[in-house]
């Protein structure tokens, strides 16, 4: 019989404990938690005068080497061979710097769409590249954090990791009352050396604006600041513990029973070390195996995309870290999440601008979407709308990528790209995390569901949603009740699709044009004078 929070929470049916539905011993304080760390990250990366002198030598030495020898190499070459060599300098670089950079790396590599692809596909190799840390270590975290030595809260404990990642590592483990459970121990001298590595890169990342050919509009410093406010709260697992079940209980308010979030222990949570309910199934790229147990991985993409858009829209919170290592499919099709530490928290005045930028964009209708990405902190709030839509050519037709030559369509690219740094352009946080999301979900129906009708699929989440929360989005946007009309004709002439003649465009497809266009501009990079809106 299934336990009863599950009538709040998008919990397991049958879990090993019962979590009350209200705070939990160790949500006391947190609130006053979350404002001190939101205080302390601007003054970390506030740039000082002088950044901690030890820890700026160890960095100058391998990050000032990887870009002098790319300088003095490959650099000369241009093009993508330079940024592909600067990209592995880098990764090397953050591997031997540790964890902070790792994790920086980390995040980039998740953000495809979003960074470089040089950066993401390089710094993709850091995830499966950080040593564990030595079982005694763990086992002292441990037993300092529960004050208790290790024997009596578990009748075991794997001194091999499942997994160890740049913040913390995670072990199997058994309960003394015998419930199977995984814990995340948080590495011992992780949180210090952030804060130290954080003063570094704010002290260094404004001497790098300009000089390296990857930054585009994640910005030296903005990235910094991106990843200071991302990782501040990873650095208490309390926290994390506390976005798990407000994410589970998003879910059951909106009904969205394909999820399953693992429950955390209502008193074994600490600010480094968390113990939670272990979830097995398949992973998220095991096509075969899924298919093979009679799972619709259609369905499973399905889930994912309305899910996460239906909390961050509705709700205004999310998981910020989409990506395979942190979900798996159960037996019965549902979708496991889990590892908490990134979670998307909105304001309402931005969770109202994501809802508008989404559904102007399903209407084609330009100038609100400027409006929202104003309202989510991506323009400035002086920006002049109007003027910047005729410099980012949005006044014009829509281009197809692969109807220009390759010199149109570089150059189409460097004019945006300038128009939007002139403008102010930055990726705040709660943004970087939406589309980092959006992104790993494109490359989820590639793996899953690569014949998915892609305007089919759009027009049925827009009927979801128009069916489900209709009242509540004309509210919340303005609109008037039955105006939402799905206009989808600037992406089907985007993708070279007559919107007259209607037609189908699969995944598959899609990513067939993509390698063509990436192939265009890789092979022959010029200069242009086209305008439009590629795609």
């Amino acid at each position: 019989m299934p336990t009863t929070d599950v009538t709040w929470g998008a919990f397991s049916d049958d879990g090993p404990w019962v979590l009350d539905d209200g705070p939990q011993p160790w949500q006391a304080g947190l609130e006053g938690v979350r404002a001190d760390v939101a205080a302390w990250v601007p003054r970390l990366t506030r740039r000082q005068l002088l950044p901690p002198a030890c820890r700026l030598g160890t960095t100058v030495v391998h990050l000032g080497g990887a870009l002098g020898r790319w300088a003095v190499g490959a650099r000369r070459a241009g093009g993508t061979t330079s940024k592909r060599d600067l990209a592995r300098r880098l990764r090397v670089a953050a591997e031997h710097l540790g964890p902070s950079y790792i994790k920086l790396g980390q995040i980039v590599s998740s953000g495809r769409g979003v960074f470089p692809d040089e950066l993401v596909e390089e710094f993709g190799l850091l995830r499966d590249r950080v040593p564990p840390e030595p079982y005694a270590a763990i086992r002292a975290v441990v037993e300092e954090d529960l004050g208790r030595p290790l024997g009596e809260v578990f009748a075991s404990f794997d001194r091999r990791p499942l997994a160890a990642a740049s913040i913390a590592q995670v072990h199997a483990a058994v309960l003394r009352t015998g419930e199977p459970v995984v814990v995340k121990v948080q590495r011992p001298t992780v949180a210090a050396r952030v804060r130290s590595d954080l003063r570094v890169m704010s002290w260094i990342a404004p001497l790098l604006v300009g000089r390296i050919p990857v930054a585009a509009l994640a910005n030296p410093p903005a990235l910094v600041e991106l990843f200071a406010e991302t990782i501040s709260e990873e650095l208490d697992f309390r926290l994390e513990a506390e976005n798990t079940v407000d994410i589970g209980r998003s879910f059951a308010t909106l009904g969205q029973r394909g999820y399953v979030v693992p429950r955390p222990h209502p008193t074994l949570v600490t600010r480094r070390v968390l113990v939670m309910e272990r979830l097995s199934g398949f992973a998220f790229d095991d096509v075969v195996g899924m298919q093979g147990a009679g799972i619709d991985t259609e369905a499973v993409v399905r889930t994912g995309m309305i899910g996460f858009l239906e909390g961050a829209m509705i709700n205004g919170i999310f998981h910020g870290d989409l990506h395979g290592g942190n979900l798996l499919v159960l037996d019965d099709g549902r979708t496991g999440l889990l590892d908490f530490g990134i979670t998307g928290r909105l304001r309402e005045v931005e969770r109202q601008a994501c809802l508008r930028l989404l559904v102007s964009a399903s209407m084609n209708d330009v100038r609100t979407q400027l409006v929202a990405l104003r309202d989510l902190g991506a323009l400035p709030e002086a920006t002049a709308l109007e003027s910047l839509a005729r410099q980012l050519g949005l006044d014009q037709p829509p281009l197809d990528p692969l109807a220009v030559s390759p010199e149109q369509l570089t150059a189409e690219i460097q004019r945006v790209v300038k128009a939007l740094l002139g403008a102010g352009a930055r990726l705040p946080k709660s943004l970087m995390l939406f589309v980092k999301n959006l992104v790993f979900l494109d490359g989820a129906i590639a793996t899953l569901a690569p014949d998915l009708d892609l305007f089919a699929e759009i027009a049925s989440i827009a009927w979801y949603f128009n069916e489900r929360h209709g009242r509540q989005i004309a509210l919340d946007t303005g609109l008037g009740a039955g105006t939402w009309e799905l206009d989808l004709s600037a992406l089907q002439e985007g993708t070279g699709i007559d919107p007259d003649q209607g037609g189908v465009l699969t995944h598959r497809e899609l990513q067939e044009r993509r390698k063509a266009i990436r192939d265009r501009v890789t092979r022959r990079p010029g200069r242009g004078r086209r305008r439009g809106r590629p795609t």
